[in-house]
């Protein structure tokens, strides 16, 4: 006989780790299945930092979720004993028109979040580090900062262990199908049976729901740490700021303080330039002309931070078309099965409150969180 769970969550990264945390803390009987080994390197939640902040450029319906991560997060600290989030401060650079700028000081303004509006020279005097051109501005957030996405993911995982549920590692799920009062679920060692099931597939998403409708695109994503000229001194937290940095051509880069101690440098990165790609076949390989760009063009911003490349690391965004979430129960199968995915590259800050609104789903088939933007038919292809 298949063994039996109220829920199976499928795919344990940044998402599904805080889904599994989330409905076993309900005390729903969970079995969770990841393809690849705890914590691990293959997918999208990995890198060292990830960044969070709460004047959300991209659309203001997102700053509640944030607000109720913050809250996640700190519980998650307390819970695990593991260093999760670092609030230093951010500031949103570019022209006053450019969507970081004007979007941020929209959702700062929507929402009444503590904000400050910096000149350029306001800009160079706090944070040396920074070199804004004349008609540059910045929104500064103190409440922005660094997350640690390996450590989330491991306190997560903790504490869904913790609460009982079964995590099975190296155990990819080969296919599933309804039937008699939820689902079963295949690998190559078992089949389960459960009464929900739950995909949080990240990269593998274009594969796995394609009865969604959803066109998902991968893009391969290269982050990159340099040693600054003169050292990290002017670099660490106490100084120096998270940042999202958008050139009058709308190319948007982004960087971190040295949090990782002298020998490691300060991490940055392109936002949203990378290369399409699949998840499995994916290059890893970062080659000298990425470094080089990536080099020249925080040379002209952040000046002394390209000193000494250390090394990089390639992750996944998911991207869908709007670069909004598909999460919700999913249309073809609504009585059994919810899908979190598509998190478009800046999912990470959202991981707690999204595995509090998929047990929500999961479990009462609704939830109070204002997710009616992350509906997957508002991008299903219209019938032929």
């Amino acid at each position: 006989m298949s063994p039996t769970y109220d829920v199976i969550v499928i795919g344990l990264g940044g998402m599904g780790s805080a889904a599994a945390h989330h409905l076993s803390a309900r005390g729903a009987r969970v079995l969770g299945l990841e393809k690849f080994g705890p914590v691990h390197q293959r997918g999208s939640s990995h890198g060292g930092s990830r960044m969070t902040r709460q004047s959300y450029f991209e659309d203001p319906a997102y700053v509640p979720l944030l607000l109720r991560a913050y809250e996640l997060y700190d519980e998650l600290e307390r819970a695990t004993g593991r260093d999760i989030a670092t609030l230093c401060g951010g500031v949103m650079v570019g022209r006053p028109d450019a969507r970081t700028v004007a979007g941020s000081l929209r959702s700062a303004r929507q929402w009444d979040l503590p904000h400050e509006m910096l000149d350029a020279k306001e800009i160079r005097r706090r944070f040396p580090t920074l070199r804004p051109k004349d008609d540059e501005v910045a929104l500064y957030e103190r409440k922005a900062g660094f997350l640690r996405p390996e450590n989330t993911v491991a306190a997560h995982l903790q504490l869904a262990t913790r609460q009982g549920a079964d995590l099975h590692f190296d155990e990819p799920m080969t296919r599933w199908e309804p039937c008699r009062g939820g689902v079963r679920v295949h690998t190559a060692e078992n089949a389960y049976t459960a009464g929900q099931l739950v995909l949080c597939p990240g990269a593998w998403a274009p594969g796995l729901l394609t009865d969604l409708g959803v066109p998902f695109t991968v893009e391969r994503h290269v982050t990159y740490w340099f040693q600054p000229t003169g050292g990290v001194g002017p670099f660490r937290p106490e100084s120096h700021p998270v940042y999202i940095w958008e050139d009058p051509a709308g190319v948007q880069a982004y960087g971190f303080p040295a949090i990782d101690g002298p020998e490691l440098g300060a991490k940055a990165a392109f936002f949203r330039k990378g290369v399409v790609c699949t998840a499995e076949t994916v290059d890893r390989t970062v080659h000298d002309d990425e470094v080089r760009a990536m080099a020249d063009h925080m040379s002209h911003c952040v000046p002394d931070l390209p000193g000494t490349f250390l090394k990089a690391a390639t992750c996944l965004y998911t991207n869908t078309p709007d670069e909004h979430f598909v999460l919700a129960r999913h249309p073809a199968h609504p009585e059994s099965t919810t899908v979190a995915c598509g998190f478009s590259g800046h999912g990470f800050k959202f991981v707690p409150v999204v595995g509090e609104i998929v047990a929500d789903l999961a479990l009462t088939g609704s939830t109070a969180y204002p997710i009616g933007l992350f509906d997957p038919r508002r991008l299903a292809a219209a019938p032929a």
